[in-house]
């Protein structure tokens, strides 16, 4: 096969004079020296870039970053810098988000199943708006204001308005059968509207829909406004939040809208429709995904004839479980000769104690792949990180930031006594 598509890589990527990958001017041998393997590498400028492009398009204040693709004090500060409100979705999200000197007005809180703490945390930080999920929420927001939790918080009723996205059923979230908001079809949504216009437990301001995650069909997202502008002409409420869930190309044979692409989208379907709302949206995945790269150290090579090769690498599923969730394909590089002919395929694991741990199932590889080498899998900055974890008593990896020829240590390599932390036995 031939090299991975220059497309799938950081805005940076370059090649150094000894042929090796560099990513915002850091060349991708001494970083993996320097902060070890699995590393996670993201293009601080790309970062910044694609929050700037949202912004541009969609307007400042109307854009909310989804923490959940990938959260730690820098890139919340950084989101934070460049405009965008931040999606947290638990008291842990907005706890790092409250860390790293976001104010809570900045904040907009989420979630299917928020607790009476969590709701009173962020009351008590000042969220700047509650997406509410369900009647039991509502009544948990009563409750604490009649505890004397306030100000009375901005909210907007969550719905789930029938839209079927093109994406895996985990991350499909707008059809009627969802864990997720009021369900338009049966009424749910519009007693829910009309309990919380009646609350003084909360200020109703609009109405929020999200459809999926990784959504490349620009109809979907269409079909969304068309469903959703009707709903908000018959409530009258001044802001209507269309989610995020745009989609990021993996795979070579992949293509995805840009976050300008998406915004023309959501821009003539609004316009066509006489939305009058204002309208937000929060990305996650297109923001961050393809910023960044993972890099591997290989530690064995097991050929098995007629059946196979093996590449184990030293992270896996603990640091990447997409492929395991989702069946998600990914592209594999060497960092010595990023722009290789990759004439093998192997199938890329991790070092777990698991037969699915499996990284990449039919990776095109280089010929000249050797034990030692470091393999990298691009557009991992969403997903990965957040989603890690510490099976077999794994270390979660180092994140670096790369620009202008430096990269800094954002979330330090975890040690062995890090796992021992919150073991009181």
């Amino acid at each position: 096969m031939s090299a991975v598509p220059r497309r799938l890589l950081p805005d940076s990527a370059a090649i150094a004079d000894d042929g090796w990958l560099t990513i915002g001017g850091c060349h991708l041998g001494a970083l993996t020296e320097q902060f070890g393997t699995p590393l996670f590498v993201y293009d601080e400028d790309q970062l910044r870039s694609r929050c700037r492009e949202a912004v541009q398009v969609f307007g400042r204040g109307r854009v909310v970053y989804a923490t959940k693709a990938f959260l730690c004090r820098a890139m919340a500060r950084l989101a934070h810098e460049e405009g965008l409100l931040l999606d947290v979705s638990t008291g842990g999200e907005l706890h790092v988000a409250l860390s790293a000197g976001v104010p809570g007005s900045q904040c907009v809180l989420h979630g299917n199943n928020k607790s009476d703490e969590e709701i009173r945390v962020a009351l008590s930080a000042g969220i700047g708006r509650i997406v509410v999920d369900s009647f039991d929420e509502l009544d948990r927001l009563e409750a604490a204001h009649r505890d004397g939790f306030g100000p009375v918080p901005d909210v907007l009723i969550r719905v789930t308005p029938g839209v079927h996205a093109h994406t895996h059923e985990f991350i499909s979230t707008g059809q009627d059968d969802s864990k997720f908001g009021f369900n338009l079809a049966n009424g749910d949504a519009r007693r829910a509207v009309s309990q919380a216009a009646a609350s003084p437990a909360v200020n109703l301001v609009g109405t929020h829909c999200h459809i999926g995650s990784n959504v490349f069909r620009a109809e979907s997202f269409a079909r969304a406004v068309e469903v959703m502008a009707g709903f908000a002409a018959e409530v009258e409420l001044p802001q209507l939040v269309l989610g995020g869930g745009l989609g990021v190309a993996y795979t070579a044979d992949e293509e995805a809208p840009t976050i300008s692409q998406w915004a023309s989208v959501l821009r003539e379907a609004c316009e066509s429709l006489g939305v009058s709302s204002d309208v937000y949206v929060e990305p996650g995945r297109s923001i961050v995904a393809d910023a960044a790269v993972t890099a591997y150290t290989v530690g064995t090579i097991k050929d098995i004839p007629d059946v196979r090769t093996y590449v184990a690498v030293d992270g896996g599923m603990s640091d990447n479980p997409r492929p395991v969730l989702y069946g998600s394909g990914y592209e594999a590089l060497l960092a010595r000769s990023p722009f290789a002919e990759r004439p093998l395929t192997v199938r890329v694991v991790g070092k777990h104690c698991e037969s699915g741990d499996v990284l990449l199932s039919d990776a095109a590889v280089p010929e000249d792949l050797r034990v030692g080498d470091v393999l990298v899998t691009p557009v991992t900055g969403a997903y990965g990180q957040s989603m890690g974890s510490n099976y077999n008593r794994i270390r979660r990896p180092a994140v670096v930031f790369a620009s202008g020829g430096s990269a800094r240590e954002v979330v330090r390599r975890e040690t062995f006594d890090d796992l021992l932390a919150t073991d009181v036995g």
